[in-house]
């Protein structure tokens, strides 16, 4: 881990931004992005953070705090399952990503991302193939992205008692395509995605 950073950092590229997502696959909820430039990539405080999906809740949630404290600068971006329906999963997702490297109050110098580059920006950026599990500064961001779509999940579990959201968030589970079935479906599904449209069908 941090061995990208490393390398920009010698070469004199001081403000790195690391962006992922959480919340693609799902067919209920937001999608979320998050951004964060680290103060110091090799701190000690940050030597646990990796992958999202690597980690447990308890521990997510814990980090989750040591990166905002570490943090220069961070942002989330909530994309709602209207806007997915309206213009599709893909160019939400890569919207999301600009969005969220603006909404950073520090200008970083170079951004790395989870996978697919971004077009569009002033600075140069880097789409690494599973981002999450070599730079920090994308983990970091995994972890953020990852945390604030589970807490608005267990919201969306009260404000819609009987999906299951607590649980499941929002993926395509047997439990969750019972209830859809039983329930009908609620304002936060997409129904862009096939397995909603087949019930509204």
């Amino acid at each position: 881990m941090a061995a990208i950073e490393q390398t920009l950092l010698s070469s004199g590229i001081s403000h790195i931004a690391g962006v992922d997502e959480a919340g693609r696959g799902p067919c209920a909820g937001p999608l979320i992005v998050a951004a964060v430039i680290l103060r110091d990539p090799f701190s000690k405080s940050l030597q646990e953070v990796r992958d999202s999906k690597e980690l447990t809740p308890k521990k997510r949630e814990r980090l989750y705090s040591v990166i905002e404290a570490e943090a220069l600068s961070l942002s989330i971006i909530e994309i709602s399952s209207e806007e997915i329906d309206r213009q599709g999963l893909h160019k939400s997702n890569l919207e999301g990503f600009r969005r969220a490297v603006h909404a950073l109050h520090v200008t970083p110098d170079y951004v790395l991302t989870d996978g697919y580059p971004i077009e569009g920006l002033a600075m140069p950026t880097l789409g690494i193939w599973k981002g999450d599990q070599v730079a920090i500064s994308i983990s970091a961001a995994s972890i953020i992205a990852k945390v604030y779509r589970d807490r608005i999940m267990v919201k969306m579990d009260e404000i819609y008692p009987g999906y299951g959201f607590a649980s499941h968030k929002g993926y395509s589970s047997a439990l969750h395509t019972a209830a859809m079935k039983k329930l009908g479906i609620t304002p936060i599904h997409r129904r862009s995605f096939s397995n909603v449209a087949a019930l509204l069908s």
